[in-house]
C-alpha cells in the first residue's frame, strides 16, 4: 500500500500505470506494477517438492512457498488462527514489492483467483496467471498419506479442491508422470512465455 507522503493525513495512493498518485494533492511516485503468477495445487500436488528446482531453474523471478507466511501469520493473528485473506494480501504485497525491483514473483500457494479477485492488494499488480499442479486421485492420496502424524490430511477435501482446480485452471502441470525437475522445466516454460 502507498500512502502519500506529501499530504499531513495518511492518504492511500491509487495505481495509474507505474505510478501510485494522491487522490488529494496529485502527488505522484514511481509503483511499478507486474503480472503474478501463481503455481496453485491442492495439498499433495506437489509444489513443496517441485519449488527448489523452480528457484534454479527461473533465476531472473522471485520464487516463493505460500506456506513461508502461515506460521508468522499463526503467531500475529489472535488464537493461531490465520486470517487467510490477509495472509493472501500480504503476498500481494510482497509481489509489488519485487516488481519494483524489476522482477516478477513466482509464488506456489493453494490460491484460487476468486480468493486474490477483491483484495486490497490486487490492484498493485496487472495481471495474475494462474497454473495448477496436479496428480491422479490415487497418487495424491498416497502422497499424503505418507506425510508426517503432525501434517493435515483431511484427504476427501484436498481431493474436492483438486477436481474443482483442474475444472476451473486453464494450465495443467502434471506432477505424476515426470521427475520434479521435468514438472519444474513444464512450469518454467509456462512462466517464461508468460512474461515474454
Amino acid at each position: 500500500m502507498h500512502y502519500c507522503q506529501r499530504c499531513d493525513d495518511p492518504i492511500a495512493m491509487a495505481p495509474e500505470g507505474d505510478l501510485a498518485v494522491c487522490p488529494d494533492c496529485g502527488n505522484t511516485e514511481p509503483a511499478r506494477r507486474l503480472p503474478l503468477l501463481v503455481v496453485t495445487g491442492a495439498s499433495g500436488s506437489g509444489k513443496t517438492t517441485v519449488f527448489p528446482h523452480l528457484v534454479r531453474q527461473l533465476p531472473e523471478c522471485l520464487v516463493f512457498d505460500g506456506d513461508w507466511l502461515i506460521g508468522p501469520f499463526e503467531r500475529a493473528c489472535e488464537f493461531g488462527e490465520v486470517d487467510w485473506p490477509a495472509l493472501r494480501d500480504a503476498w500481494l504485497s510482497v509481489a509489488h514489492g519485487a516488481a519494483q525491483s524489476g522482477r516478477h514473483t513466482v509464488l506456489l500457494a493453494p490460491f484460487t483467483p476468486e480468493q486474490l479477485d477483491g483484495l486490497a492488494g490486487r490492484r498493485w499488480t496487472t495481471d495474475i496467471h494462474f497454473a495448477v499442479l496436479d496428480c491422479a486421485d490415487g497418487v495424491r492420496t498416497e502422497r499424503l498419506e505418507a506425510r508426517p502424524p503432525w501434517r493435515e490430511r483431511n484427504i476427501e477435501r484436498h481431493l474436492a479442491f483438486a477436481k474443482y482446480l483442474r475444472e476451473t485452471i486453464e494450465t495443467v502441470v502434471r506432477t505424476d508422470d515426470a521427475p520434479p525437475e521435468e514438472s519444474a522445466r513444464r512450469v518454467t516454460a509456462w512462466v517464461r512465455r508468460r512474461i515474454g
